[in-house]
């Protein structure tokens, strides 16, 4: 591992544990979930600067990602701000008990600096190594990048209304790009990382961070995204025939017999 990426990751810890305190202070763990795109952030602006170089490359690739960061953490703010803390960390509170504090460092805010720190090897390689002028796969991640933040944006908002109106209560939300999958705003998230690292592929060493959208996806898909929210919506009684008719993940057209 170089200085470069040494400093980098030092960085994050520090940057993590800083969240873990004001985490303390606040009383709600939910904090990580802000942190983890202004993180990005931090990550993609750090290592521009200690890289040294800048080209077009490295700027697109770091406005791309604070664009997506800056607007998550956002997101996440507003959807929490008036609430208590989010369900999962309710839950692990209750199952922790005395060892709480020491899990939630290593296991919400430290591993979570990990996966950050992972996911963000294209623009790690694309800010330190200069390749040649954009050209056609750059247009093609770029590409893919816009289609996926502006499904997880729409999607995000499309919920966001959806939940505010009172006799939406207890309701699961069928309307918009959620009539084509049930977790359209993962979706749009895997899918602009995939974006990103195509356009990494165009230096040297670029098709080796793939490990980033497959740990995203990985993530979303089997670990932290579909199955929690999946296990909760199932509680719903209008999950089971929006389950039947409509796709977990890819947006496709809904299925028309559900019997």
């Amino acid at each position: 591992m170089s200085h470069y990426t040494i400093i980098i990751f030092l960085i994050l810890i520090i940057y993590m544990s800083v969240w873990f305190v004001f985490s303390l202070i606040k009383k709600r763990n939910d904090l990580a979930d802000i942190a983890w795109g202004l993180g990005f952030v931090l990550v993609t602006w750090t290592s521009l600067l200690f890289a040294g170089i800048i080209s077009q490359r490295s700027i697109l690739a770091s406005l791309l990602v604070t664009f997506w960061g800056l607007r998550l953490s956002w997101h996440i703010f507003q959807r929490n701000k008036e609430k208590s803390e989010d369900y999962r960390y309710l839950a692990f509170r209750k199952r922790w008990d005395r060892l709480f504090y020491l899990r939630s460092y290593f296991q919400i805010y430290l591993l979570q600096g990990v996966f950050l720190f992972v996911i963000s090897f294209p623009v790690l390689v694309i800010n330190k190594i200069l390749g040649p002028p954009l050209g056609v796969i750059d247009f093609i991640g770029l590409t893919l990048w816009l289609v996926g933040f502006s499904i997880e944006a729409v999607s995000d908002a499309q919920l966001t209304g959806f939940k505010k109106n009172p006799f939406n209560k207890n309701k699961i939300m069928q309307s918009g790009l959620w009539k084509y999958s049930r977790h359209p705003n993962y979706f749009g998230e895997v899918a602009l990382w995939w974006g990103i690292w195509i356009i990494s592929l165009s230096v040297v060493n670029g098709f080796f961070t793939i490990i980033s959208p497959l740990t995203i996806t990985i993530l979303i898909l089997k670990v932290t995204g579909v199955p929690m929210l999946e296990k909760r919506m199932s509680k719903n009684p209008d999950f089971i025939d929006y389950k039947k008719r409509t796709s977990v993940f890819i947006p496709l057209p809904p299925k028309r017999n559900i019997s």
